[in-house]
């Protein structure tokens, strides 16, 4: 018999081995975390391996000088330490809360009461209920099919003209494109990454600066082929947008050569940032496509370790922006719109157990109301399966369910009749993949839903009510999106609140790896391979302590590990799309270490003075705003003589307030036509949309009594400030209440804008 076939063999029985120990670490991990979740089958096969398994880990007890491959679950991960690192959680009792609101005893976690026996039948086992008895070998062969055909609702011809998303699944995924998943397994990666988090930032630039060497961006910086980050900083200087804009214009125009990556850009991110009222253009390739994933993978291993979850789906209020093409033939759309599209998002959704209810169409519609209604009404269709109730910003959440409180009635109706209302869905898309799901009149599941709506005092507890077996809420609920948490507290009843990930549309920061935290407290721990990371240290202007409403003092920007507890920074990043020490313009807050990796507390945008939803403005947008308003006014000789802002969320929605002192009484109409300029002045595309969609109120226009803004200097004065540094504050946040009464105490006129009635 040939060596090289004894060799093969060999290599087989050894990957075997290692799967069936790796498979069995995972089962009996989920049984130590939830016990009652595992079939009698399953066990039986993981019992089968144990001896395998123990084999295989006592026999790689040395630290082996080739860091071996852990197959786990169809799945490949390269982890550089011996697999008897893999360690076993903890079994977490559940505490269920009674209706008083204390805790109870503790039990498994249970599958609450479900719609399956009305809207989808299920196969019963004694004792269990709804998905909990299938079985884990079944599941596992289930979820495998899934990667290689897509389900019935996906594949229902959706997006319409000029979609790009292919019908068709990649033959062969990899688990970083989706394939089976084992939560454990992740964060064994993860631990490994973050245990020597310098040693993987030095590699993650010399990745970077390797292949980009060539590139026109870095051959005239002097780099000269050295890839350590001494020489990176001493070349190449911090950048902000308006200083890699031309590059980017080139490569939107159609400029093939290799600008700033050496493989080419394949499409542009659109920034919900504005500058002098355009929108910026960002690099996007397929290596964010795969930061994006491992970025979701990783926090959902972190969640499904606190929150286990099996077999589902979430209700996901995600929409996707229409997408145009450039000059020189480049896709151009937000960013979370290009991993929407992207091959790996839905196998990787369907890993997480996060596969979307509603169909591509829905996604992809048209019309935002449209879409909103047609989400509802499919998480209702799969109320016993959701898991998960998520959007991209927790406002989006708050949002859909308001909606919820006005339309639940029709969205009934459409069940029981088993058809789209002709008025509230129009869109054909739309129509034909959400009537393809509707299939036939259900009145026994609209009467349940009517009935526990009709059970409810002011709508509390709303999610869990209709999606009784979901676990938690989940969406970005840092920075302006706070305001939300309480409202969002209001409909999840006693859910937990679950922080997302932290990124940007230049590309992700970090991970929230401990979901248990309250949203307000969330921090998100940097994942050191996925970009190169600086950061900037900030002091206040006046020596103290950093805040949201002060101006900084910067020093020399430091390494990942080299950040200091309870300081402020600034964050920089390099990333795999071509943006070299890029000021991402975000504040943060060392708040510990995970490893040796940064935990980050989001703190505030700088120069950002304006938002409410994902709407983003700063001083310099509002100043183009009043100059743009100001032109109706020079016709009646008037002008402004000062003026500032205020985003008003003391109701919902929330609303931008502009405050004008003028040198004289300006006629009503003129004043209400500058109203409307000022609303229409504002082009960031989150708050266009925003307000199209009534998520963000008309902006009000406050006129102040003359020598208001010299009240507020002199209330400044008071506090100990120099006049030589004075300057008005062009936007006023509601920790700022001395000078936020001042201004509101002095209005002698109020109009609200017309521009989108």
């Amino acid at each position: 018999m040939p060596s090289t076939y004894i060799t093969s063999l060999l290599i087989r029985a050894v990957t075997v081995a290692s799967c069936h120990a790796a498979r069995s670490s995972c089962v009996i991990n989920r049984w130590l975390v939830n016990p009652g979740r595992i079939s009698s089958r399953a066990a039986a096969v993981s019992l089968a391996a144990l001896p395998i398994a123990v084999a295989f880990l006592v026999g790689t007890r040395s630290p082996p000088r080739t860091p071996p491959s852990v197959v786990c679950s169809a799945a490949s991960f390269s982890l550089p330490f011996r697999p008897l690192a893999l360690s076993l959680p903890k079994a977490r009792p559940f505490y269920p809360l009674a209706a008083n609101g204390k805790v109870g005893r503790a039990l498994k976690p249970p599958l609450l009461p479900s719609f399956s026996s009305i809207a989808r039948p299920k196969q019963s086992w004694p004792g269990v209920e709804g998905d909990a008895a299938l079985d884990w070998s079944a599941a596992h062969a289930r979820n495998a099919k899934a990667f290689q055909q897509p389900t019935r609702a996906l594949r229902v011809q959706a997006e319409g003209p000029g979609s790009q998303r292919s019908d068709k699944m990649p033959e062969k995924k990899s688990n970083e494109e989706g394939g089976a998943f084992c939560g454990e397994a992740v964060i064994a990666e993860f631990e490994a990454l973050t245990r020597d988090a310098a040693a993987v930032q030095r590699e993650t630039l010399r990745r970077i600066l390797s292949e980009n060497a060539g590139t026109e961006y870095l051959r005239g910086r002097g780099l000269a082929g050295r890839t350590d980050a001494a020489s990176f900083r001493a070349c190449v200087p911090l950048a902000t947008h308006a200083d890699v804009e031309p590059y980017i214009a080139r490569i939107a125009d159609g400029d093939a050569s290799a600008v700033l990556t050496a493989v080419p850009i394949t499409s542009i991110s659109l920034s919900s940032g504005t500058t002098q009222g355009k929108r910026k253009y960002l690099p996007f390739n397929q290596e964010l496509v795969k930061s994006t994933m491992q970025i979701y993978r990783t926090s959902y291993a972190f969640r499904n370790r606190a929150f286990p979850v099996e077999d589902g789906k979430a209700l996901q209020f995600i929409y996707g922006s229409r997408q145009f093409t450039t000059k020189g033939g480049l896709t151009a759309t937000t960013a979370t719109t290009n991993v929407y599209r992207s091959e790996e998002f839905m196998p990787t959704m369907r890993a997480i157990q996060s596969q979307v209810c509603s169909p591509d169409a829905v996604i992809f519609g048209p019309d935002f109301a449209q879409s909103l209604y047609c989400h509802l009404l499919c998480g209702l269709l799969f109320a016993d399966e959701v898991r998960i109730v998520s959007a991209t910003f927790a406002h989006s959440v708050v949002l859909a369910f308001q909606t919820f409180e006005r339309v639940w009635e029709e969205i009934c109706a459409d069940i029981r009749a088993g058809a789209l209302s002709p008025t509230r869905v129009t869109a054909p898309a739309v129509r034909k993949a959400v009537s393809a799901l509707l299939a036939a009149p259900n009145p026994a599941l609209a009467d349940e839903v009517a009935r526990r709506c009709a059970a409810l005092s002011n709508w509390y507890g709303v999610i869990p009510a209709l999606f009784p077996n979901a676990r938690y809420v989940h969406g970005i609920m840092t920075g302006s999106m706070e305001h939300y948490i309480k409202k969002l507290r209001h409909y999840a009843g006693g859910l937990p609140l679950v922080a997302a990930e932290y990124g940007a549309s230049e590309g992700w920061v970090g991970a929230n790896v401990e979901p248990e935290t309250p949203p307000e407290s969330a921090t998100f721990t940097v994942l050191p391979n996925i970009g190169y990371f600086e950061f900037i240290p900030l002091k206040a202007s006046d020596g103290g302590a950093a805040a949201a409403d002060t101006s900084f003092a910067e020093a020399e920007p430091v390494g990942l590990t080299e950040v200091t507890v309870g300081e402020h920074y600034e964050v920089v990043m390099t990333t795999f799309a071509g943006l070299y020490r890029y000021r991402l313009g975000d504040v943060v807050k060392v708040a510990g270490f995970y490893n040796s990796t940064p935990k980050l507390k989001f703190v505030c945008r700088r120069n950002l003075m304006l938002t409410i939803n994902i709407d983003k403005n700063s001083e310099h947008d509002l100043q183009l705003a009043v100059d743009s308003a100001a032109k109706i006014l020079a016709a009646e000789k008037l002008e402004v003589v000062d003026y500032s802002s205020h985003a008003d969320v003391s109701r919902d929605p929330g609303h931008y307030v502009v405050f004008w002192e003028l040198n004289a009484d300006g006629n009503d109409d003129v004043l209400q036509s500058c109203c409307d300029e000022l609303d229409r002045a504002f082009t960031d595309p989150g708050y266009v949309g925003s307000r199209k969609a009534s998520a963000i109120g008309p902006l009000e226009l406050r006129v102040l009594q003359r020598g208001t803004f010299q009240k507020v200097l002199r209330h400044y004065l008071s506090h100990g400030a120099p006049v030589s540094q004075f300057k008005s504050p062009r936007c006023v946040g509601r920790n700022n209440a001395g000078v936020l009464q001042i201004l509101s105490g002095n209005v002698v006129k109020v109009f609200f804008s017309a521009a989108y009635d």
